[in-house]
């Protein structure tokens, strides 16, 4: 399958509140941005599902030069009012919620194009809930096994929340797509970005898989830029030993330090069904979602990379890793769509031809960056 498929992009709403925490009952939306091939074809498809991590969740403008101004000012008051109005939910009446879902449009073109139904699901709610640490992960394994079960009741006999509620994007109108009996989900694959990294490898996790709704098992789980809960009691709520797992981290994140790396290795431990580690040289951590990034001129993007004084075009990390040259966004979202792609053909679609990428022995993207990879591979 080439990444040159034509596509076509759909998404659902079941509203702000559609769900709520079960450890707290605070309320979370059901959404999702839906890439896939535009011919479904007679077969099924791996569906592959996509969480964004903590960030603002309303687009208020005035409320970020609000904050914005605070912190200039050193006005701790002001600062927090500001704070809470980025973080709510939903969005105060006339204030847009952030799509944070949207920044991953880029890498699920592309899988989409491989032959991958993909959606990305929102998580505003939880960012804007009380949840921190385990417990924020658990919710947003909750929130995919919940998506999960959606879809798995589509697939298998056309029904339930997602039946008829799928839109244009751009419209708003009503579009009719026919995926019932074409998303193979007994063959999924997850990823997740910063908050959601960790969210992931808890929804993936041994101890977790009795939680998967009935008919649906996950094949391969993808951490970017992982930001796990390193004083966690109990690691055995994070370890992944059936099932294959790659980990992402760029040596210029500004958020997320080395535990994303290490963390993610000890998760791993026993692992035999195959376990990637790359550090991406000049990599930040906003940039893999275009939402957070600043071309996309949206309320709270950034790049997060720490310059490097008297270098121009260097950057590090808040750990002060060895100055690489910086990525820029089409480049960083280049290198995670290539070894993402890479992961998720080799397990979901069984593509022995990408473990040359996947173990580090061949870098499609070397005249973009170095790329550190560590595997333990069966």
């Amino acid at each position: 399958m080439s990444s040159s498929g034509t596509t076509k992009t759909v998404r659902y709403d079941r509203g702000d509140a559609a769900w709520h925490l079960p450890q707290t009952g605070e309320p979370v939306e059901l959404t999702g941005v839906v890439h896939y091939p535009a011919d479904l074809g007679t077969g099924r498809h791996p569906l592959i599902v996509m969480m964004h991590g903590l960030h603002e969740t309303c687009a208020d403008r005035k409320a970020d030069a609000a904050r914005t101004a605070a912190e200039h000012n050193g006005d701790d008051a002001a600062y927090e009012a500001a704070t809470a109005k980025l973080f709510a939910w939903p969005c105060a009446p006339g204030t847009p919620a952030l799509p944070s879902e949207l920044g991953y449009d880029y890498l699920a073109r592309t899988l989409a194009g491989q032959g991958f139904v993909v959606v990305s699901v929102g998580a505003n709610g939880i960012n804007a809930s009380s949840l921190s640490g385990d417990d924020n992960a658990a919710a947003r394994a909750d929130l995919i096994n919940r998506h999960l079960r959606m879809w798995q009741e589509l697939s298998s006999k056309d029904q339930g929340e997602l039946a008829g509620k799928f839109t244009d994007p751009a419209t708003g109108a009503a579009r009719r797509v026919g995926f019932a009996h074409h998303v193979d989900m007994g063959n999924v694959g997850i990823m997740g970005h910063s908050r959601a990294g960790a969210g992931v490898t808890w929804q993936a996790a041994d101890r977790h898989r009795g939680q998967w709704p009935k008919g649906v098992d996950v094949k391969a789980v993808a951490a970017v830029a992982p930001a796990y809960n390193v004083m966690t009691e109990d690691m055995s709520n994070y370890t992944i030993t059936k099932t294959p797992f790659a980990t992402f981290r760029g040596t210029c994140d500004g958020q997320v330090g080395g535990e994303a790396l290490w963390f993610a290795a000890d998760a791993a431990n026993g692992n035999r069904s195959g376990f990637y580690r790359f550090a991406v040289h000049g990599a930040n951590h906003n940039y893999f979602n275009t939402q957070w990034s600043p071309q996309s001129r949206q309320v709270a993007a950034a790049d997060d990379a720490r310059p490097v004084e008297g270098h121009p075009g260097q950057c590090t990390d808040r750990e002060g890793a060895a100055p690489a040259r910086q990525l820029t966004e089409p480049q960083q979202r280049h290198v995670a769509a290539t070894y993402l792609g890479a992961f998720f053909r080799r397990h979901l679609l069984g593509d022995t031809g990408q473990d040359q990428v996947l173990t580090g022995a061949r870098h499609p993207d070397a005249a973009i960056t170095e790329v550190d990879v560590t595997t333990g591979a069966p």
